[in-house]
């Protein structure tokens, strides 16, 4: 089977990031920041299984997700890479972290979503199969604005939904994705949450403006004992979104790692 497809941003030969999306996104939401704020670094950037021009072919589960990753590390990375990482990516970089520790120089987790509610992670899935689709792109836009892209300026939803909203059979349009790889992730977001190899320099980015938060208290008192002194957290006053909303702190918060 064919590997990821892959994003290739900034400067080939520098400082190498790997960046992974959330649950229903793509690898060009990286695209401004890897061409802007982090452009004097080689940003790797893969659609992951299941969404954008990726395979969609099942298992969908994390340890598909790592051995994807792996594959693209092959491919792409000259040695050790800062994974910044956002939502359900999140929860992915921690297992590839623990696969392959020689190859994570360290980790950004902004807003992760990782060892979440299983009754609510149920609910969530039950309505995405109910309602996996859009009547046009009016709709798609509201409900982008008035959930998680509600701080996220408009020429940026504007840049997504161009890329990654596509018309469907009977004109309704749906995300760029698979419904039943996005199903059965968000099972993957009830598992019980990992934590990073001890020593693993890390920085934990929670969005204050989330409620309820995606970052549980449970998860961000054991990264604090685990890793010590070798974690940062930062409080950002912003949505779920972070590296949309911002993307200069994003940027800064990776070059501590690099």
């Amino acid at each position: 089977m064919r590997g990821l497809h892959t994003y290739l941003f900034g400067t080939p030969g520098a400082p190498e990031v790997l960046a992974l999306h959330g649950l229903t996104g793509h690898g060009r939401r990286w695209e401004a920041l890897g061409n802007d704020q982090l452009s004097d670094t080689r940003l790797i950037a893969p659609d992951l299984r299941g969404h954008g021009r990726s395979p969609w072919s099942p298992p969908w589960g994390l340890d598909t997700h790592v051995s994807d990753l792996i594959r693209v590390l092959d491919e792409h990375a000259t040695g050790p890479v800062v994974v910044v990482a956002h939502s359900y990516g999140g929860a992915i970089a921690l297992h590839l972290a623990r696969a392959v520790p020689d190859r994570i120089r360290g980790i950004v987790l902004l807003d992760p979503a990782i060892g979440l509610d299983p009754e609510n992670m149920g609910r969530i899935a039950e309505l995405t199969v109910a309602h996996p689709d859009y009547t046009d792109i009016a709709e798609a836009r509201s409900e982008k604005v008035h959930n998680s892209w509600a701080d996220v300026p408009t020429e940026a939803l504007d840049v997504d939904l161009a890329e990654h909203l596509v018309e469907l059979k009977g004109g309704r349009v749906g995300w760029r994705m698979s419904i039943p790889a996005v199903v059965a992730s968000f099972g993957e977001l009830a598992r019980d949450f990992v934590l990073p190899p001890a020593g693993t320099p890390t920085v934990l980015v929670q969005g204050l403006r989330v409620q309820p938060p995606y970052v549980t208290p449970e998860f961000r008192a054991a990264l604090a004992e685990h890793l010590g002194d070798y974690l940062t957290i930062v409080d950002l006053d912003c949505g779920h979104m972070v590296a949309h909303a911002r993307p200069d702190d994003v940027a800064t918060l990776v070059r501590t790692l690099l």
